[in-house]
């Protein structure tokens, strides 16, 4: 089945949760028709002057790509800074390498669309603050200190101990 997404019928929201200078807003049309994709995700969004699109950020399981639909924005990625524009398209690989965050230098709104790829989860890394988002649970961790495999573990007898006694803590 064919579902087309008028763009007269798009009805940007504000993303919950958002903060000063992070401002983006999502059409909900799709939402509404019913459209539920599994693997390939998407959005149109609307990022306001002085906004940014997102906290600088890459994923190691999924691939994105923008289409810019009308205004302009500021890409920045691991090449630097570079103005993308109404018909540009910009595709970022997985991993480091796709880092990316927009930014909207100018004094109108920037549309475009953002397709993701998506297997049921994903990690994101955050470069500029060390975090990590798993994705679909949403947990963050910091990345800044890594433990090995068996650290905390050394002591297994001790847990089993607990269990024989009516539990762990």
């Amino acid at each position: 089945m064919a579902t087309i997404l008028k763009r007269e019928r798009r009805d940007f929201r504000e993303d919950p949760g958002k903060i000063d200078k992070y401002r983006l807003f999502t059409d909900t049309s799709r939402t509404a028709a019913g459209i539920a994709p599994q693997n390939l995700n998407f959005d149109v969004r609307r990022l306001d002057p002085g906004q940014y699109s997102s906290v600088y950020h890459f994923h190691r399981y999924a691939e994105e790509l923008f289409m810019i639909i009308s205004g302009e924005a500021t890409l920045r990625s691991p090449d630097g800074l570079e103005v993308v524009g109404e018909g540009d398209i910009v595709f970022l690989e997985k991993g480091s390498g796709g880092a990316h965050q927009l930014y909207n230098h100018t004094e109108r709104p920037c549309v475009y669309l953002d397709v993701r790829s998506f297997g049921g989860y994903d990690v994101a890394e955050y470069p500029d603050s060390g975090k990590i988002l798993l994705v679909p649970s949403f947990e963050i961790f910091d990345t800044r200190r890594h433990m090995t495999y068996f650290e905390n573990e050394e002591d297994p007898a001790s847990v089993w101990a607990g269990l024989e006694k009516g539990g762990v803590e």
